[in-house]
């Protein structure tokens, strides 16, 4: 059932939360301010995506069960995955080749969406 993303998007919110907290409270004298940049919009981008998979959640009451949902919500994990990840990881260890995997997951996070557009319109 579609719901179980609601509670995958409410963890993923909890670990954005812990995750914003540390780079505000730990990182910020720790870092530069290109990375800590880097780091926050990684926050930003997880936040944005985690919400996205509570939508995918509340909608699948409305929606009913559709593949093309499910797999919008694996992609958009996927790409909290590799877009945020590594941003975080290349902010805190300052390892700025790890860049090259955040297109990836920016790829995943817009085919996610791709997905929940065509299940809407699947559906309208």
């Amino acid at each position: 059932m579609l719901r179980k993303y609601v509670s995958w998007g409410a963890i993923a919110m909890l670990l954005a939360v812990a995750i914003g907290a540390f780079g505000a409270h730990g990182l910020k004298d720790k870092i530069d301010a290109n990375m800590l940049a880097a780091y926050e919009t990684g926050v930003q981008y997880h936040i944005a995506h985690a919400l996205g998979l509570i939508l995918i959640g509340l909608a699948a009451d409305k929606l009913g069960e559709s593949k093309l949902a499910a797999r919008a919500a694996v992609f958009l994990l996927a790409g909290i995955v590799l877009f945020s990840g590594s941003l975080y990881v290349m902010a805190v260890t300052g390892i700025s080749k790890l860049g090259i995997i955040t297109p990836f997951g920016g790829v995943s996070l817009m085919i996610g969406w791709a997905f929940l557009a065509a299940s809407v319109r699947k559906r309208g």
